[in-house]
């Protein structure tokens, strides 16, 4: 059996988990507007077209791994809130076929506005990795600083999170096909060949999905290519 046919197997089981929790789907818009004061008419208008690349990727972490993997070396803004999140971004990257640029010279400011941070907390709470993410991948964009994050904030709303990612009760040995197939039944018209679950070999860390520069879902095989092979992994829980 191919890759897809293995993934496709794993939804039905999925489907009679994810139907007993609750969960927002995507992340929570109307927060966002309280935030910021944005509609989604006014964010979609100010999401321009990135250009000198082919693709995006979208990377989700799974906060938990990250917190767990690196200790007391982790990140506070994103370890020690009061509620840990679950998936958040770990950024957006343009992408080429094969290859990606990055840490382009475009003599932009390496900070990133304080307004901006706010505008994009609640799916990137770290302040640090959210200027990293703009010096290495936002400055190839194409974009201004806040365009690039408006469109961050944007391809995180158009991928929605499988409700049972939302409040897994405790830490679980995944498949990583498995989290795949959740994905791909949360999300029609997503490619079986157009994103990939990423691992560490122990923890699963990241689910990376490919859009075109108008967000919507794509087929991206380097990507595919490099999804993990683990039999299972640890996803720690959200606490």
């Amino acid at each position: 059996m191919n890759r897809t046919g293995i993934i496709l197997t794993g939804v039905a089981g999925f489907l009679a988990i994810a139907a007993t929790l609750i969960g927002a789907g995507k992340f929570d818009t109307k927060q966002r507007q309280a935030e910021t004061g944005a509609s989604e008419t006014q964010v979609a208008a100010r999401t321009q077209t990135g250009t000198g690349f082919d693709f995006y990727v979208l990377a989700l972490s799974w906060s938990p791994s990250y917190c767990a993997r690196e200790g007391k070396g982790a990140d506070p803004q994103q370890c020690k809130l009061s509620k840990l999140k679950g998936f958040t971004v770990h950024g957006l990257w343009p992408q080429f076929e094969t290859g990606f640029p990055a840490d382009c010279a475009i003599g932009s400011p390496n900070n990133v506005d304080r307004e901006i941070l706010v505008r994009i907390k609640e799916v990137m709470p770290s302040a640090s990795l959210a200027r990293y993410q703009w010096r290495k991948h936002g400055t190839c964009s194409g974009l201004s600083q806040g365009d690039y994050f408006d469109t961050l904030r944007a391809a995180a709303d158009a991928v929605r999170i499988p409700d049972i990612y939302h409040w897994p009760p405790s830490s679980v040995s995944v498949a990583p096909l498995k989290v795949e197939a959740a994905f791909l039944n949360a999300n029609p018209g997503l490619h079986a060949a157009g994103f990939a679950a990423i691992c560490d070999g122990r923890y699963l860390t990241e689910v990376r999905v490919c859009l075109t520069k108008d967000l919507a879902f794509r087929q991206c095989r380097e990507v595919d290519r490099r999804a993990c092979r683990a039999r299972a992994v640890e996803m720690p829980p959200i606490q």
